[in-house]
């Protein structure tokens, strides 16, 4: 699925649009989701809507949220609505508060844990591009992963643990800089582009597909390409970790 991130820096918002065609990119595609940033004493967290006009006013359009460690190197993705069955709620609550005022009632009692996002320090290498690996938590059926959103309408399916690493850049010498291939979806050179692939298991064939890329158009315009058995809500969140000046990381 072919997608972009607009960012407001102004309010830190974030919304998730499908992209149905290039020109969509200086417009407003298909709205899927939206997000907003707030800190909590020394810890960021996202809250992850359904519905833009959520974010500013008290709704039941919360589905989930986004939480960063003090250094902002390790997140927990969080799904407000178990992904599949049989799931187990870490808690549940009647309602969350979201930024000092507005509160943001959990669609479900549901509180699932269902993916984590680290970033590898480098402060003692030179400056280079982000390093990341990420767990997240997707049902499978008969061997074969599914959606999570249409996993949760499937009796039997049963949780599998998806890893993904992010792929190694090569060094180009006549542009002097790391670069990956994007295939003409990402325009502007940063620290925050990256494509995450799954490991191979020792003597199995080479497989470098890319199950998410992320990466910049504008200054404040990014692509988000995906494929199964990621969501748009878990792919959005591990794209959303991506925000911010990372120090120790880069």
């Amino acid at each position: 699925m072919q997608c972009f991130i607009k960012r407001n820096k102004k309010n830190s918002t974030f919304f998730l649009y499908l992209g149905l065609t290039q020109a969509e990119l200086t417009d407003d595609g298909k709205f899927l989701l939206a997000a907003r940033r707030c800190r909590r004493g020394l810890h960021k967290e996202y809250a992850i809507t359904i519905n833009s006009d959520g974010l500013f006013h008290g709704s039941q359009s919360c589905v989930g949220n986004l939480k960063s460690n003090f250094t902002g190197t390790k997140f927990t993705i969080r799904d407000w609505q178990p992904p599949y069955e049989g799931a187990k709620a870490f808690s549940s609550r009647s309602g969350r508060w979201f930024g000092n005022k507005q509160r943001c009632p959990l669609v479900s009692t549901g509180d699932v844990e269902v993916g984590e996002v680290s970033y590898k320090y480098s402060l003692l290498r030179p400056r280079g591009p982000r390093r990341m690996s990420c767990s997240v938590q997707c049902p499978v059926l008969k061997g074969t992963a599914v959606d999570p959103q249409d996993g949760k309408r499937l009796s039997n399916s049963i949780p599998s643990s998806l890893v993904l690493n992010s792929k190694v850049p090569s060094w180009h010498e006549h542009l002097q800089c790391w670069c990956l291939n994007f295939h003409g979806r990402v325009m502007v050179a940063s620290v925050k582009n990256f494509q995450l692939i799954a490991p191979v298991e020792p003597g199995e064939p080479s497989d470098e597909t890319v199950v998410l890329q992320f990466g910049k158009i504008d200054d404040d315009v990014f692509t988000m390409d995906y494929r199964q058995p990621l969501s748009a809500f878990q792919a959005f969140a591990i794209c959303l970790s991506n925000f911010g000046t990372k120090l120790a990381c880069e």
